[in-house]
């Protein structure tokens, strides 16, 4: 089922999400996570704060960015229930993407109130900024497939067999690949070089600070994960030729290398602030591709002759 409105409004949010996780990115690497102090969700203590210096120019913009983003969310989830049938998959992600903007905003709210911000170079820091990406990506792909399904692709089943393995390795791979980037990215804004013979050097020196040293982990990761997924897409458009497959496996593999320059200028140019926007921006078009490239493999082959998903046997057997 197909609502075009509804589709536009779904697709225009999932931009939308992309541009919040872009600033939140930003936030993270001008230093600004602490413009508003340790307070939310007010700022500095005020419920309306007039920005006194950049940081909090930055941190503030976010937060109202952020509370758009939820009230957009809030609108899709009604909508979904009004014009989508009970039970029906489009309401399940809009509900998913709710849930995961919950945990997204508590997430927020944890690094400001315990103070895992600016320069702060804890574990916990690290591990709390992996586990907000790996979020931040799952309400990405949950946004993505209630925009997909709204939009009147077909449902999925989700056991079948290899294939289904494949997409979930390729999956969880990146979502690994992009918690060790939240990592790097922590290391190269706390601890910038001067030089790339520099950072090198700091990466493999054992007295450096730990964050410094994992630093050469997600490289390493972002081949292997490339590989795959250049496999991966191969594997699908050779298994499902449908036009929705084949379009998305090529876009995939374009993103993949794309990225994959995008990762190695980062390292030669020492990770400036706009060249970490790029990477991630990549990124989140990796995820989505990705996402919908899943979703067309594993959707439930239409009847001939009608163009309308069948929804309810994609649900009874993939629940």
């Amino acid at each position: 089922m197909k609502h075009k409105n509804f589709a536009t409004f779904a697709w225009i949010l999932v931009v939308y999400t992309v541009l919040v996780i872009l600033w939140g990115a930003f936030v993270r690497a001008t230093g600004s996570g602490a413009g508003c102090g340790a307070h939310w969700p007010t700022c500095q203590g005020d419920v309306i704060h007039r920005p006194q210096s950049i940081e909090t120019m930055i941190e503030l913009t976010h937060r109202l960015m952020s509370g758009v983003f939820g009230i957009l969310v809030l609108g899709l989830v009604v909508w979904a229930f009004r014009v989508f049938p009970k039970g029906d998959m489009v309401q399940k992600t809009a509900v998913l993407t709710l849930i995961f903007t919950i945990t997204e905003s508590l997430l927020g709210a944890g690094l400001v109130l315990f103070e895992l911000v600016a320069y702060n170079v804890s574990a916990a820091r690290a591990f709390a900024a992996a586990l907000h990406l790996v979020n931040t990506f799952l309400l990405l792909g949950f946004v993505t497939l209630t925009a997909w399904w709204g939009s009147g692709n077909p449902g999925i089943k989700l056991k079948q067999g290899k294939l289904t393995w494949l997409l979930g390795i390729g999956l969880l791979a990146i979502m690994i690949l992009s918690a060790a980037g939240a990592i790097t990215a922590l290391g190269d804004t706390i601890f910038p070089s001067d030089t790339l013979l520099e950072g090198i050097q700091q990466d493999v020196d054992p007295a450096a600070h730990f964050l410094v040293r994992l630093r050469v982990w997600h490289p390493v990761l972002a081949i292997l994960s490339s590989v795959y997924l250049l496999y991966l897409a191969g594997y699908v458009m050779g298994e499902r030729e449908s036009a929705n497959t084949r379009r998305w496996g090529k876009i995939l593999r374009v993103i993949v290398v794309v990225q994959l320059i995008g990762g190695a200028l980062n390292v030669i140019l020492l990770a400036p602030v706009w060249m970490q926007m790029v990477h991630l921006l990549l990124a989140d078009l990796l995820w989505i591709s990705l996402t919908i490239l899943s979703a067309s493999a594993l959707a439930v082959p239409l009847p001939t002759g009608d163009e309308s998903p069948v929804y309810e046997a994609a649900l009874d057997k993939s629940s």
